[in-house]
């Protein structure tokens, strides 16, 4: 193996090769802080999120997302930057990541910056350098936007508090869903590495908070919280067992936001799955987003969604009207009368529009006209619901009938409601994020 590593190397130069290098990592959003600019820096961090973009897959891309050096001691099987491959390397000094966040910024191209990186010689040595470039930016450059900063499994947990105390979100990698997936793309990193700081990042916020209740000045430790990214179709794992752990994680861990990214064969490598025409799973992906949507706002649970009898997710349907076809026994649903709990597992019906049917249903009775005007999906949601008694028309409360209807591929609505305008719709609509490009079929 032959490894160029340039040391002398245009800032423009080290920037074309470390974003795109940054490319493979999705945990990149960043709402849940609001920070004002108190007049004496540059930046400030709202609450909404930074700037941001979706690229063509629906991945959500921050504007200035980098990785600290693409140098790398271990020999991950699925990663670009492995050890074994003969690539460009090349590493940022502290002082050129302050450069091109506070030059970007001042061009108005970023609200903020997300950082990664490879190891360099080792973890400590690694997350000392990022801690230089942050400690530079908050206190010599005055930059008081949105950082965003990933955790390096292995080095110290002083190192991690101290950046900690630095960023905004701070994410540790889980790479795989299970430790045999681990163990075997991955034999240089282990779950213990990677679970340790993310216990300790939780344990130091649940501390922090408890210092600001007593001293209002205190300095914030991740205030916007810490969220890990799982890859997706490396490994045999099914839906069912990918969301078990991202359940797990939630409850155990506190996380903001579990990420999944679709396997990307960027290696040629006997341990991983061979290249196909079809692709990365994105729409795979697709559904493990939704359904962790029902897991975070909707209030479902994953055993609920799938099993080990059906551990995977239908590709033709999401997974709430999937979930509502195998339980019909629950529908149709009275509007008028069913609580807030019941009304979010409608498909068709969101968090928002669930929260305006039981706030105007106190002024009298809901008609499918009112639910129409309240933002339900009726294309959806008309299977499932009923208003004083009755269905929106006479529906066969059949698996198969119902599913023809919502892919559009067999029975045609009534005269009655086929001058009425619909449109299908995502769990991510209501909810104001935008879709992921799936095929036709599920438009």
């Amino acid at each position: 193996m032959t490894e160029i590593i340039q040391e002398h190397m245009s800032i423009y130069d080290k920037l074309n090769i470390l974003s795109d290098a940054a490319k493979y990592d999705v945990a990149c959003t960043s709402s849940g802080v609001d920070r004002q600019n108190d007049g004496t820096g540059m930046g400030n961090c709202q609450k909404a999120g930074i700037c941001h973009s979706f690229s063509a897959d629906g991945r959500c891309i921050s504007l200035l997302k980098i990785l600290f050096t693409n140098e790398c001691i271990y020999d991950c099987k699925y990663c670009i930057n492995r050890s074994s491959n003969d690539v460009v390397r090349t590493s940022f000094t502290p002082d050129e990541i302050c450069t091109l966040t506070m030059e970007f910024y001042r061009r108005n191209y970023i609200e903020g910056l997300f950082l990664s990186s490879g190891i360099l010689k080792s973890p400590n040595y690694t997350m000392e350098l990022i801690y230089a470039a942050l400690y530079k930016l908050r206190h010599e450059c005055n930059f008081q936007g949105y950082i965003h900063v990933k955790a390096i499994p292995g080095a110290s947990q002083e190192l991690v508090q101290r950046v900690g105390f630095l960023a905004d979100r701070m994410s540790v990698n889980l790479e795989l869903p299970t430790a045999e997936g681990l163990k075997k793309l991955a034999p240089h990193k282990s779950r213990k590495n990677i679970l340790t700081p993310m216990r300790l990042v939780q344990q130091k916020m649940q501390d922090n908070r408890q210092e600001i209740v007593l001293y209002k000045n205190a300095p914030r430790f991740v205030p916007a919280g810490q969220s890990t990214q799982m890859i997706i179709g490396a490994t045999p794992e099914t839906d069912y067992q990918i969301l078990s752990v991202a359940e797990s994680l939630y409850k155990r861990f506190e996380l903001k936001r579990v990420f999944y990214s679709a396997f990307v064969a960027v290696n040629k490598d006997s341990a991983l799955p061979a290249r196909t025409d079809e692709g990365p799973p994105l729409l795979r992906e697709h559904r493990l987003y939704q359904a962790d949507w029902l897991l975070r706002y909707y209030r479902f649970e994953a055993d609920e969604l799938l099993n080990e009898k059906n551990p995977n997710f239908n590709v033709f349907l999401d997974p709430k009207c999937d979930w509502a076809l195998k339980h019909l026994e629950y529908f149709p649903v009275e509007v008028n009368r069913a609580d807030y709990n019941t009304l979010l597992r409608v498909p068709g019906i969101g968090c928002k529009s669930a929260a305006r049917i039981v706030k105007a249903r106190r002024m009298g009775i809901l008609q499918f006209e009112d639910l129409k005007r309240m933002g339900v999906v009726l294309k959806r949601a008309l299977y499932f619901l009923t208003c004083s008694g009755r269905m929106m028309y006479r529906t066969k409360m059949e698996e198969d009938y119902i599913m023809r209807n919502l892919l559009n591929t067999g029975e045609k609505l009534p005269d009655s409601v086929s001058g009425m305008t619909f449109r299908q719709l995502s769990l991510f609509d209501d909810m104001n994020f935008r879709e992921a490009q799936v095929p036709e079929i599920l438009g």
